[in-house]
């Protein structure tokens, strides 16, 4: 799956007029040390800008299934599709330019920056999932699977309501599937702009 989002970023980087540096996976258990820290299994998949890399702990697809109702081998590629987005924003310059804004805000706003943030790595997998299905890489279903397993792991799923909007920095449920169909449907990057949406 690596390899076939290696081939989709690739493509459109060319497209764009510059070149993809595809992120390394690393899949570890427990713990495991990386340029952003010491990956534990309690924070779920990652992306470390410092050495792009992509964390992927064994237990969490387990917990994805079993804690968070997402099922499926299109589940879990959904998530490994949404850290890639964050690599892509790496290279593009997104992340960089969201570091320095954010050192400027207070934590309400630092997090409603961060939501912005991860809606467009939902859209960027959104993109891989469309290319994905143009070559027929998909079954019946897989692509529900995504959205389930995007509203799974949206902010106010996970925190059942303990967190208040201002806290979130994922994203509620429905921006979370609202952001990956829109790259699903049109594979354009272009559209995935959630910095200057007015309602995301």
């Amino acid at each position: 799956m690596l390899g076939d989002t290696e081939d989709v970023w690739g493509a459109l980087f060319k497209n764009m007029g510059t070149r993809y540096d595809p992120p390394r996976l690393v899949v570890f258990s427990g713990s495991f040390p990386s340029a952003c820290g010491m990956a534990q299994s309690a924070a779920g998949p990652f992306y470390c800008p410092g050495d792009q890399k992509v964390y992927l702990d064994t237990a969490f697809f387990r917990e994805l299934s079993q804690r968070f109702g997402a099922p499926g081998d299109f589940a879990q590629a959904y998530v490994i599709a949404h850290e890639i987005g964050h690599h892509v924003q790496n290279q593009l310059g997104t992340m960089q330019k969201f570091d320095q804004t954010a050192q400027r805000l207070d934590a309400r706003q630092r997090n409603a920056l961060s939501v912005r943030l991860e809606l467009q790595a939902d859209c960027y997998a959104g993109v891989w999932g469309y290319y994905a299905a143009k070559r027929n890489l998909l079954d019946p279903g897989d692509a529900e699977e995504g959205l389930r397993a995007a509203a799974a792991v949206g902010d106010d799923s996970i925190t059942k309501g303990r967190v208040t909007p201002d806290g979130f920095t994922h994203g509620t449920a429905q921006q979370r599937s609202r952001w990956f169909k829109q790259g699903m449907s049109t594979g354009d990057p272009r559209t995935c702009d959630t910095f200057t949406a007015r309602d995301i």
